[in-house]
């Protein structure tokens, strides 16, 4: 799915929730399901869906608030609270799980002490699953930071990571 487009004065620190909520409505005023590309833009923007936008949308789009939580809980893509600066993505699709993903799995989990939707204890990183990157050929795969990775070993996800300036 594309990336909605960039709302350049939409960052937290230019704007509260409100103002945010009155541009992205604005912005997709009129769009059928546009609620998907709402809650992108505020994500985009914010960095998460924070839980006082849900009922300034729902005014906005005559929704109720448990019809956008329940989009926002449904889709994994989308959190309510915000990440930590580094965010770890492990591929879950079969190809990566059949060529040693799982072991990649549970040593992040130990590594970093959380599981999955989870950050690890120093605020570091957010450890989330993936559904494929559409890189199995080159199983398994992590992304970092949006940025893919592949035919990963834990000793190379050690060193991403520490590239990252996270000590596993």
């Amino acid at each position: 799915m594309p990336m909605p487009p960039v709302i350049t004065d939409a960052s937290p620190a230019n704007q509260g929730v409100p103002q945010l909520a009155r541009q992205v409505l604005q912005r997709y005023e009129g769009q059928q399901g546009n609620l998907l590309p709402i809650l992108h833009a505020v994500q985009h923007a914010m960095g998460y869906i924070p839980a006082e936008i849900v009922p300034l949308l729902a005014e906005g789009l005559q929704l109720s608030r448990a019809e956008i939580h329940g989009v926002v809980s449904f889709y994994p893509h989308f959190r309510d609270t915000p990440a930590a600066p580094v965010v770890l993505e492990v591929c879950r699709a079969e190809s990566c799980q059949s060529m040693g993903g799982e072991a990649l799995a549970q040593h992040a989990r130990q590594q970093l002490g959380c599981d999955f939707h989870g950050t690890a204890a120093n605020g570091a990183v957010t450890l989330e699953p993936v559904y494929c990157l559409g890189l199995c050929a080159q199983s398994p795969t992590v992304m970092i930071n949006g940025q893919p990775h592949a035919r990963m070993t834990p000793a190379k996800l050690d060193q991403l990571l520490l590239a990252e300036g996270v000590q596993p």
